[in-house]
């Protein structure tokens, strides 16, 4: 038990220290490579239907809180109101951005991300900036790893986990990453894609923000 116990965490001590980054950015990689058309005809529909720009930044917090640009295809529009203020993120969300937040498409720049090394395929999802001095100590340790594309609490419900449970999970994740781990949430995460088995509809579920650390209403920050 105990040598089975000290050979799994060798196993992921080196997942750690350097096996995931490599595997990451393999696949990372050849998913460009081989998405490519895809990324095209998706940047196509988003310059006819929504104009430029056809990515999306946003800062977020990566590896240890540090702040980087996470990419994403535009989902919604610019339109304001008479006095100039934005409108609210389901009034300026398209038709074409409901269809690529459901098939999870709009994620898809953050293969550039993980190339990069500022994400990994899996980990925590990214959140706002703004949610960093309102986290426990221990919801902190999400930050112990870089965030992903997919994670475990994707998989569990996306916006309909009470923030609680996500963070819950982020730091069970922290705690048992390993690359088993990673690629069953990968698996799970591409038929759940494919399945739309699980996927909330955008407008459905828990969009508060945490502990109302962000202004609802301030720019795009709900792409």
């Amino acid at each position: 038990m105990m040598a089975t116990l000290a050979a799994e965490q060798r196993r992921q001590g080196v997942w750690r220290a350097g096996g995931k980054r490599c595997v990451d950015s393999v696949l990372a990689s050849v998913g460009l490579i081989v998405l490519a058309p895809v990324f095209g005809v998706i940047a196509l529909a988003v310059r006819v239907a929504l104009g430029k720009p056809i990515i999306f930044r946003h800062e977020r917090p990566g590896l240890h809180g540090q702040l980087y640009k996470m990419y994403k295809f535009r989902t919604m529009t610019h339109d304001r109101a008479a006095d100039g203020t934005l409108l609210q993120p389901h009034e300026r969300l398209t038709a074409l951005g409901r269809f690529l937040r459901r098939t999870s498409l709009d994620e898809l720049p953050q293969l550039v991300n993980v190339v990069k090394g500022e994400m990994s395929l899996v980990g925590p999802r990214p959140l706002f900036p703004e949610y960093l001095p309102h986290y426990t100590p221990e919801q902190s340790r999400r930050h112990a790893v870089r965030p992903g594309i997919t994670g475990l609490a994707q998989l569990q419900g996306r916006n309909t986990l009470a923030w609680e449970e996500r963070f819950a999970l982020d730091v069970w994740y922290v705690d048992h990453v390993s690359p088993w781990l990673d690629l069953r949430i990968l698996l799970l995460t591409l038929w759940k894609a494919a399945t739309q088995a699980g996927i909330a509809q955008p407008g459905e579920g828990i969009e508060r923000p945490f502990r109302d650390a962000v202004d609802q209403t301030r720019g795009e920050r709900s792409e």
